[in-house]
């Protein structure tokens, strides 16, 4: 290992084409430090032989690597065609019937999965059809049945999925398939959950009631795709562990041109509020079928590092896609040359005020500190991986080593920009001589050199959660044997 670490995260979608052998192995090789799981799709048995199988990688190649799972949500979608599907024209009227007994659709009608449709759109309003490829604009509504006329030329497919333009759909976020989910999810012991089409902090607030009910301690990430869930951001991100920029569904229901100053205003609400951020949705969507990805492409990844994700997520090109290992590796590319070109000046005017955790007072200090001394990095001694969370929420050109001894919290700390999980056991040590071990075991991982300084946090009591209250200042000195230079 050396201090040339990408400090931008990779999430990576596992599917059919990470299930070859030997691809897994290549994938967390390449440089994955999250795989999502996709409960829209497969069994629970299928999830946990997933599961199984990025833990053995990941403990041979002696790796932290969390593992997601990603809700399927009330995602709307239409039933299916007598043919599969049908080509339509614009100019031409559609009906959606909203009936459980609705027949299989042809080129004049479709049912559509919910019944309540009928009572929240107006007419005037257009839905959007196979992620917007197809459109449609509401003319009359009679009954069950939703009298449409079709604006754009093309086929449509059976199942596919249904979005009102600027949003207002009242379904709720969690069906029933997902409260099933969620205890599958907590038996698999995942380490995040994603909660697809959230509207406000309630949704998250059942979700986690829901995961940890069910034994799950998973940080709860809310996906961003719906437009009443940019009315209610911040208190979605508060309610939150990490909020993830779903930019297919989103990019549907708010309009293409407005998705990039929401990108940038999503990412800027989660660093405020000190919760790690997620961009995802068709990153490299050119190489599921090509090797190399689109200049265009490239600029949108290094331009979400730039802006400040702590993750950047591949779904198909991972999933599905010809060239899984190859779309890791120029993830990891773009990464690595965005973060050169990034601007590590910390405005610690704009930083939070009347700070009520000691933890978060320690990370704001301990980055003032890095900022302003020469340091080679900071040590996090951390029970649940807080501490590393608030410094890392600080963007600095000093890389943080979350130290801890409980394999979830490590875990969770690999989604974490800037922040580098180690395995340390700091039990019946006094706190000084926990900083020391720290130090002495990052000398011998060779990733401090003799001369080094180095910042370390830790709690007079290490075993309890958010005990964090000290901050010392140590220089490595020979074979790793840390010397006091102040404790602050």
């Amino acid at each position: 290992m050396s201090f040339d670490l990408r400090r931008t995260k990779i999430l990576a979608t596992l599917g059919p084409a990470t299930d070859a052998p030997g691809v897994l192995d290549d994938l967390i090789r390449a440089g994955v430090n999250v795989v999502r799981l996709n409960f829209s799709h497969g069994t629970p048995e299928h999830h946990g032989e997933r599961v199984a199988a990025v833990r053995a990688a990941a403990l041979r190649q002696g790796r932290e690597v969390g593992i997601l799972a990603d809700l399927q949500g009330p995602k709307i979608r239409i039933e299916k065609f007598a043919a599969g599907k049908v080509e339509l024209k614009a100019g031409q009227k559609f009906t959606l019937i909203c009936r459980a007994d609705a027949p299989e659709g042809d080129a004049t009608q479709v049912g559509v999965s919910y019944l309540g449709l009928v009572a929240d759109v107006r007419v005037g309003d257009t839905l959007l059809l196979d992620d917007g490829l197809m459109a449609v604009k509401v003319d009359a509504i009679a009954g069950d049945n939703i009298h449409t006329t079709v604006l754009t030329d093309g086929y449509l497919s059976n199942r596919k999925g249904l979005n009102r333009l600027g949003g207002g759909l009242s379904l709720g976020a969690l069906t029933d398939q997902d409260k099933a989910h969620i205890v599958i999810a907590a038996q698999l012991d995942v380490d995040f959950l994603a909660v697809s089409f959230c509207r406000s902090a309630a949704d998250m607030d059942e979700a986690r009631s829901l995961a940890r009910a069910a034994g799950s301690d998973a940080g709860l990430v809310a996906k961003i795709e719906r437009a009443e869930a940019i009315e209610n951001l911040v208190e979605i991100t508060i309610a939150s562990d990490a909020v993830m920029v779903a930019r297919g569904d989103l990019g549907v229901e708010i309009g293409d041109a407005e998705l990039p100053g929401l990108q940038k205003k999503i990412i800027r609400t989660a660093l405020e509020y000190n919760r790690v951020v997620i961009t995802a949705t068709q990153m490299l969507q050119s190489m599921v079928d090509n090797p190399i990805p689109t200049r265009a492409e490239v600029l949108d990844v290094a331009n979400a590092v730039i802006d400040g994700t702590d993750a950047v997520m591949l779904s198909a090109e991972t999933a599905s896609g010809q060239y899984p290992v190859k779309a890791v590796e120029a993830m990891v590319r773009i990464c690595l040359g965005a973060e050169r070109q990034f601007d590590h000046e910390t405005d610690f005017e704009a930083a939070p005020r009347n700070l009520e955790r000691a933890d978060q007072a320690i990370a704001m200090a301990g980055m003032f500190l890095a900022e302003h001394i020469k340091v080679r990095a900071i040590l996090a001694l951390t029970e649940s991986g807080g501490t590393a969370r608030y410094l890392s929420r600080f963007r600095s050109s000093v890389p943080i080593f979350g130290l801890s001894r409980h394999d979830g919290a490590r875990r969770k700390m690999a989604l974490m920009r800037d922040v580098f999980p180690i395995n340390f056991d700091s039990r019946g040590l006094p706190t000084r001589e926990a900083a020391r071990g720290a130090t002495k075991q990052l000398f011998e991982l060779e990733l401090l050199t003799e001369g080094d300084r180095v910042l370390v946090t830790s709690g007079d009591h290490m075993e309890l959660h958010g005990a964090t209250n000290t901050l010392r200042l140590l220089q490595v000195g020979a074979s790793g044997v840390a010397e006091g230079l102040g404790e602050l």
